[in-house]
């Protein structure tokens, strides 16, 4: 429970750090579209990077949870869809 803990924390703050470090080495810079774009991105690549190992890791569960989340994500905005994904993760891993 603790290493998941840990692992939550250090993935929120590589977050954090990814989108607020560029401002503020950067802050005063005009910054094109196309760069603010590519911010934009960062903090969900680094959340693909982190998830996608599990989605490979052949566990059944983990992967039915991964569907529903796809299918939760074409219909929902992001907050149902992570609340979906947590719930279908966690019931698919305790049936499973």
């Amino acid at each position: 429970m603790k290493a998941a803990l840990v692992t939550i924390v250090l993935m929120a703050l590589t977050t954090y750090l990814t989108r607020a470090i560029p401002y503020l080495l950067l802050g005063r810079r005009q910054w094109g579209p196309r760069m603010l774009r590519v911010l934009e991105a960062v903090p969900g690549c680094v959340l693909v990077s982190v998830i996608a190992p599990v989605l490979v890791s052949g566990k059944p569960a983990d992967m039915l949870a991964a569907g529903v989340t796809v299918l939760a994500a074409l219909r929902f905005p992001l907050l149902p869809t992570v609340l979906i994904a947590v719930a279908s993760a966690a019931l698919f891993r305790h049936w499973l």
